[in-house]
């Protein structure tokens, strides 16, 4: 038996094809031959012979969130950090190139393979971090735990930005300044030495506390009880802060005659030149003290481009 054609009916903006009414029922109405008529409007899906193709698939909902190239925010970020002032342990600024149009920004203390697997979980285009993955000391071979990390954010197109001293330093967003600020400092000036360039801060407090309080303080801020050699003055009237491991620094506060010294870590030796001194020397955590700095420059990013931005916690005991 033949079967009767069937007029074909072209969606032009997807290209789907949909069937209509057989063609010879209207072959001869107009007097002309069989054609594919174009539309726009929706297509409806017949089922029996000559029906059963697809309906048109439904176009993706525009995504009208704020949106930033990645290479405007990587100058911002740039400048505004003066992220190649100065030597540094490792490349600051983008390391690792993803797409190209940022909407969602992850930032964390440090770059690691469980930072990248969450921040690809909430489908971020962006991870920004104050400890990077490209270290001087390293090889720079991609091999290993290095390749690792590289192809995870390369198969899912994430770039990655880092920034290690100039966020220690900064005045503004930096570990050092916001901590000064916290503690309650005035008259902050820059403090300490990391190739040729200051790296934290020092200032004095209004009224002098007793140095129990600048324990309770500090604990409060950086979320963990520090490491405490509190056998200086009774009452603390100026402070010193280099985030991190800079333990070496408490010559530096012990030549500026101040009463204390806040560090992320600490040595051996440590506790008797505190002593000896009469310096107060509280260590609070090298990730602990490196917080603050990464989740003001977030605070910045969403407030100055409107993206959305999270900081994700992979808390460290050191």
């Amino acid at each position: 038996m033949a079967t009767a054609a069937v007029e074909v009916a072209v969606d032009a903006p997807t290209g789907v094809v949909a069937t209509d009414r057989p063609i010879h029922d209207q072959k001869h109405e107009r007097g002309g031959s069989a054609r594919a008529r174009p539309f726009s409007s929706g297509l409806i899906h017949r089922s029996g012979p000559g029906y059963n193709l697809p309906m048109p698939p439904t176009p993706p909902a525009r995504d009208t969130r704020p949106a930033i190239d990645r290479d405007h925010l990587v100058r911002y970020l740039d400048e505004y950090l003066a992220a190649h002032e100065g030597k540094d342990y490792g490349p600051n600024g983008l390391q690792v190139q993803g797409r190209g149009q940022i909407r969602r920004v992850v930032t964390g203390v440090s770059a690691c393979l469980e930072l990248f697997r969450k921040a690809r979980e909430r489908e971020a285009d962006a991870i920004v971090v104050h400890h990077g993955i490209f270290w001087d000391w390293q090889s720079p071979r991609l091999t290993g735990m290095h390749y690792d990390r590289v192809a995870e954010l390369l198969l899912h197109g994430v770039n990655l930005l880092a920034y290690h001293l100039p966020l220690d330093r900064h005045p503004k967003v930096g570990n050092n300044a916001v901590a000064a600020r916290a503690l309650g400092l005035e008259d902050l000036e820059p403090f300490g030495d990391a190739y040729g360039l200051p790296v934290g801060f020092r200032g004095r407090f209004p009224e002098p506390i007793p140095a129990g309080e600048l324990v309770r303080r500090a604990g409060d801020f950086y979320g963990r009880e520090p490491l405490a050699f509190t056998e200086g003055p009774d009452r603390v009237s100026t402070l010193g802060i280099i985030s991190g491991g800079a333990q070496k620094e408490l010559q530096t506060a012990i030549e500026l005659r101040l009463d204390a010294f806040i560090t992320g870590e600490v040595s051996e030796w440590v506790m008797n030149t505190a002593r000896e001194t009469r310096t107060h020397y509280l260590a609070c955590g090298h990730y602990a003290t490196e917080k603050c700095g990464i989740q003001a420059v977030g605070d910045l990013i969403h407030d100055r481009f409107g993206l959305e931005v999270e900081f994700i916690d992979i808390p460290n005991p050191v």
